[in-house]
């Protein structure tokens, strides 16, 4: 067994789309980044590769190559459980968090989880929770949102 933590965090922009999850949330804002920005896709797929030992996010999807430029984060994050399975993990569990004053995301759970599903990690092994920071802070004013996730892999026998 090994155990991972991810933390993502981007600024909130006009002009673009928020996506969490692999999916587009209605907001009038989006999250600024080199990909789609996806901070909770973000998250997990550090937890995985710090659950690996193979370093962060930033190693494997660096932003300075353009071959990630508006990629995916959905698809990064099917790429890092392929990677897992190669190396003979499979995901038992992921717990998750977004941290963001707006919108509210609690409708939008359940399709986050099937999204982020489709990546090879069981359904009925993801957490995801929506929590504000109370006000306070860059979250708090509402200039950007992060996610953390921790992830729990076990080896394949």
């Amino acid at each position: 067994m090994r155990i991972g933590i991810g933390y993502d965090s981007h600024k909130l922009v006009d002009n673009r789309k928020l996506i969490l999850g692999g999916m587009e949330i209605p907001f009038e804002k989006g999250l600024l980044g080199h990909s789609d920005a996806d901070v909770l896709c973000h998250a997990i797929t550090d937890a995985i590769i710090g659950a690996l030992g193979e370093g962060d996010i930033g190693k494997h999807f660096p932003d300075t190559d353009s071959t990630w430029k508006n990629a995916s984060s959905i698809d990064l994050l099917a790429k890092t459980v392929a990677m897992a399975k190669k190396q003979g993990f499979e995901v038992q569990w992921i717990d998750s968090v977004v941290i963001a004053e707006k919108p509210k995301l609690l409708p939008h759970i359940d399709t986050m989880k099937d999204n982020i599903s489709r990546t090879g990690i069981p359904l009925h092994a993801i957490n995801i929770k929506a929590k504000s920071n109370e006000g306070m802070g860059f979250i708090g004013r509402g200039e950007g949102i992060a996610a953390q996730a921790v992830c729990l892999l076990k080896a394949r026998h």
